[in-house]
């Protein structure tokens, strides 16, 4: 059977062509209106800002770095100051191997191990496109090697940058502290500060010291270059130029002469020396022993010299002038004995027995004098004279706490100074308050004020801590009349460009509302030290000027009711800290002074003539006789401000010729 023939409807189908003909075409016009819109938006609309942005991208900055600011002595011998030499840096991200790049690198310079280990530890610090220095300060021979050789090894730059320089290294290492690579937490401190465009290209910033306080001043503001570059990042020419602004000096009140030869009087001893000008609070000598090479934390110090540092049991890194804590011993009784007097305890006249014990009231606890049989009957400026202990037991057991407290507070110690250094510690100065707060933890007996503890507290031990800073700051207020000036070791800051400088504040931070007669009166008291009877009387002897002082002697470990002290018996760390605190001349103060050697035993042998000898080079000029030879910077010539600021702003442009070199390959 056939199948039925099937007509095609032509005419159907080329209906259905038509109609798919005009759809495509319709979609073709519709994408081709998409497209000249798209255009005519980006060509015409967006015209400028895609502009902006292909300028931008041929248009790089770079930055270009401020020279660190100088920091000088009172006589412009320079304390901190920078050099220029060659980096090897790398740059992971740009290389395909490290450790490969490395080991071929060490065939062409000396890197040690040490630089391996810091090279480690800054690559795990910073982010993968970060330039990390492999090896600094290359010589000469080693910079033109590599760049002979730079071709070979894609993310390696040899670099010319500024270095830190500290030319008395721990003589000066608690003044100065040091600048240190920036970690994230600088990072941090800098967005805070709203600082970051400042920094940038920066690698180092002031850790510690007076280059903490003083990194605005001393940092300077960053310049930029407008490089035009190609397509591959080349640059090409150079477009605008704004140099930087270089970093300002720093100009201390300290000289440098008399804090090295505080350092040679010391010797290998630990303590600390503080010495002030009583007028206008400019700190002249500020030394903690023993100290550290500020060189070794430029570059990231490594972890075993950190290690060694920290685990040494003289603590090199403790600013004991600034942050250790001391009884001050005897140091105190010429505080105490103004309270006594602005009080009303005592009058000036007043004679009072000073025994060789004092028995506590209610008890058969004994306080012992450092002289067995007691001084007899004296009055108050010759208690201070002999350093009665039992003297003060008995006055300081009469006033109580609450009568001390406020008049030796307005010495400043127990309070922070305000010296232009961080991390001061503030000290204690006992109170029932201060003993709740302090034991608050503990059961409530234990935080109560017993009247016993304000006996130890007459003659500077006890609950008693104060810092050399601390007892400096308040003898030069006693010498002073009660003109109360903060320390501070900057004494201008120095703009190098326009030879400007702009002194620090000198005014008194307050004049303390007592007697004029009873400093005096005190003041003779400390003065009849240095004279025959006195505590001190062998370092008074021939003393071409004035001097009045106290000499002081701190219990590290409390000895048993009865025992007698005996230094040979113990280990050196726990035998008596050796103080004394001075100011000279008495009628016209240019010097005050506290001087702690750490387990020294008596102020009159250790610290006393470690003051007098100080005090003789600052007003006489004259140098001890065994240590003339050994000082180097005792005959420093005094420069003006205008011969400071000369030579500095030439020294600034040597360094910023050396900052801009490129090594010659």
């Amino acid at each position: 059977m056939s199948r039925p023939t099937r007509f095609k409807n032509t005419q159907a189908e080329e209906g259905q062509f038509q109609l798919r003909l005009v759809v495509a075409y319709a979609i073709m016009v519709l994408l081709f209106l998409l497209l000249v819109s798209r255009f005519v938006w980006l060509q015409v609309m967006q015209h400028e800002h895609f502009s902006t942005l292909a300028q931008n991208n041929r248009i790089s900055l770079v930055p270009i770095l401020p020279n660190r600011g100088l920091i000088v002595d009172r006589n412009g011998v320079i304390l901190a100051q920078n050099y220029s030499a060659y980096t090897l840096e790398l740059t992971p991200s740009k290389m395909a191997d490290l450790d490969a790049t490395v080991a071929e690198l060490s065939k062409l310079v000396n890197v040690t191990p040490r630089d391996l280990k810091l090279f480690k530890k800054l690559r795990a610090e910073s982010r993968n496109f970060e330039a990390i220095p492999l090896k600094a300060k290359l010589s000469e021979e080693e910079a033109a090697r590599m760049a002979a050789h730079a071709w070979r090894f894609p993310g390696v730059e040899v670099k010319a940058r500024l270095f830190r320089d500290y030319p008395f290294k721990e003589l000066t290492s608690h003044v100065l502290g040091y600048i240190g690579r920036i970690n994230t937490k600088d990072v941090e401190r800098l967005e805070e500060d709203d600082q970051t465009t400042n920094y940038r290209g920066t690698t180092y910033i002031g850790k510690t010291g007076l280059e903490y306080t003083y990194e605005t001043q001393l940092h300077g503001t960053v310049g930029f270059e407008e490089m035009e570059t190609d397509a591959g990042g080349r640059a090409i020419r150079t477009l605008r130029r704004t140099p930087p602004i270089n970093g300002q000096s720093l100009h201390l009140a300290l000289d440098i002469r008399l804090q090295e030869l505080a350092d040679k009087l010391f010797g290998k001893r630990r303590g600390a020396l503080v010495a002030i000008d009583p007028r206008d609070g400019g700190v002249l000598a500020f030394l903690s022993k023993p100290g550290f090479d500020p060189s070794l934390f430029i570059d990231g110090i490594d972890s075993q010299t950190w290690k060694e540092l920290n685990e040494d049991w003289e603590k090199p890194l403790v600013n004991r002038a600034l942050r250790g804590l001391y009884p001050p011993g005897s140091t105190f009784k010429p505080f105490m004995a103004m309270a006594a007097l602005e009080t009303g305890a005592i009058g000036p006249n007043d004679i009072r027995p000073a025994p060789g014990y004092f028995t506590l009231p209610g008890s058969s606890h004994q306080f012992r004098d450092s002289k067995p049989s007691g001084n007899g009957m004296v009055n108050l400026a010759k208690a201070i004279q002999v350093s009665s202990d039992t003297f003060f037991y008995k006055l300081a057991w009469d006033m109580g706490i609450d009568r001390i407290h406020p008049v030796v507070a307005q010495f400043g110690l127990g309070s922070k100074t305000g010296i232009d250094l961080d991390g001061e510690a503030a000290g204690v100065l006992p109170s029932k308050e201060w003993k709740a707060k302090r034991f608050a933890k503990y059961r409530p007996e234990v935080g109560r004020w017993y009247p016993a503890d304000v006996v130890s507290i007459g003659i500077g031990q006890g609950f008693n801590a104060y810092t050399p800073l601390q007892m400096a700051n308040g003898v030069a207020t006693l010498a002073n009349d009660g003109a109360m000036f903060k320390p501070h070791l900057v004494q201008q800051v120095v703009d190098d460009r326009h030879a400007k400088a702009t002194p620090i504040n000198t005014n008194p931070v307050r004049r303390l509302a007592f007697k004029p007669a009873h400093f005096e009166y005190v003041k003779r008291g400390m003065q009849a030290v240095l004279q025959p009877g006195g505590t001190a009387a062998r370092i008074g002897v021939n003393l071409p000027y004035t001097m009045a002082g106290k000499t002081g002697t701190a219990q590290v470990v409390q000895i048993k009711q009865g025992a007698k002290y005996n230094a040979g018996a113990l280990a050196e760390r726990y035998r008596d800290h050796s103080w004394f605190v001075a100011f000279a001349p008495v009628e016209a103060p240019k010097i005050a002074l506290a001087v702690i050697v750490e387990n020294a035993g008596f102020g009159a042998a250790a610290a006393a003539p470690i003051a007098r000898a100080l005090t003789d080079f600052y007003l006489t000029g004259k140098v001890p006789a065994d240590l003339s030879g050994q000082l180097q910077t005792v005959k420093t010539e005094t420069r003006s401000a205008a011969e400071i600021a000369r030579a500095q702003a030439e020294r600034a442009a040597e360094e910023q010729e050396g900052h801009d070199a490129n090594p010659a390959p």
